[in-house]
């Protein structure tokens, strides 16, 4: 079950205005800098928002309708062309175009044409997930947070490797003691990659103004910002997986409905100093950062 405190809805929704843009320019040249544009939002909180709410990335979505309306196209009374298709869908070759839509549709073109269309997209298909419980919270009006200094571990992740992430803490945590570390509170700082899309991640802990930065470690600097604050208890278990859907509900539902635009800075996940992973009734919670 989610416990949810939502501030007022907006009045448009980001994502499905993306989503209008896309259906309306279909085959016109799409990029993800003009999606997170047509959606009002930075190119990195635009794909973090639309693949927790949609499950795939913005330019996969774009291919994807575009496979579903080449499908309609070749069933067509008078099909088109598939070398047509291919460059209409933006492929280079008529071969990359094949390639994809037998990936998708499980079946070639041709195929697919001589059977009236009569399949299933492979790429549609309803994935099975076991059901998450998730305890989440959001505080009644965004909080103001002073600055940080977090030293830590940092790296730059994507799709294809962001299950590596908990390896940057059990780098950290094998490096205690920190000299100039306090306490035992801690951060996950999230901000945009070198690539759309991307993410540079950073595992680390706060530390005192004026602190130098521990040899092998990176220094991140924030300055005080406004953020929109969701709490999450953790239930006895495995911990990534409540995060997962938290994270889907925050980026894919709660953000777009909460009527704030989101600024571009990094946005944080917190950890409290006792705070231990699979020990239920503990909790931890993301920073968003929001204009005020």
């Amino acid at each position: 079950m989610i416990h949810l405190a939502l501030s007022p809805a907006a009045t448009g929704d980001p994502l499905e205005r993306a989503r209008r843009h896309i259906d309306a320019n279909l085959f016109e040249p799409l990029s993800l800098a003009g999606l997170a544009g047509a959606a009002g939002l930075s190119a990195y909180h635009f794909t973090r928002q639309f693949g927790a709410r949609f499950g795939v990335s913005p330019m996969a979505y774009v291919r994807g309708r575009r496979l579903a309306a080449a499908a309609e196209r070749l069933c067509a009374q008078r099909p088109t062309p598939l070398v047509e298709l291919a460059f209409d869908c933006g492929f280079d070759s008529q071969e990359g175009f094949t390639r994809a839509f037998k990936r998708a549709f499980g079946v070639p073109p041709g195929r697919f044409r001589r059977a009236g269309g009569q399949t299933v997209p492979l790429e549609t298909l309803p994935m099975s997930e076991t059901a998450i419980r998730i305890n989440l919270t959001q505080a009644p009006a965004p909080v103001r947070k002073g600055p940080l200094r977090i030293v830590g571990l940092s790296g730059v992740f994507d799709d294809a490797n962001k299950a590596a992430i908990p390896l940057l803490w059990e780098r950290l945590i094998g490096m205690m003691p920190i000299p100039g570390v306090a306490d035992f509170e801690s951060f996950g700082v999230c901000a945009g990659g070198p690539e759309p899309g991307s993410l540079r991640y950073t595992a680390g802990f706060p530390i005192p103004a004026g602190a130098p930065t521990p040899a092998g470690l990176e220094l991140v600097e924030l300055a005080p910002q406004t953020y929109l604050v969701f709490r999450q208890v953790i239930d006895a278990g495995p911990l990534h997986p409540q995060m997962q859907a938290a994270t889907k509900a925050i980026w894919g539902e709660l953000v777009p409905k909460s009527g704030r635009r989101l600024v571009h800075a990094p946005d944080l996940e917190f950890y409290p100093a006792d705070f231990t992973p699979g020990r239920a009734g503990d909790w931890v919670e993301w920073w968003l950062p929001v204009e005020v």
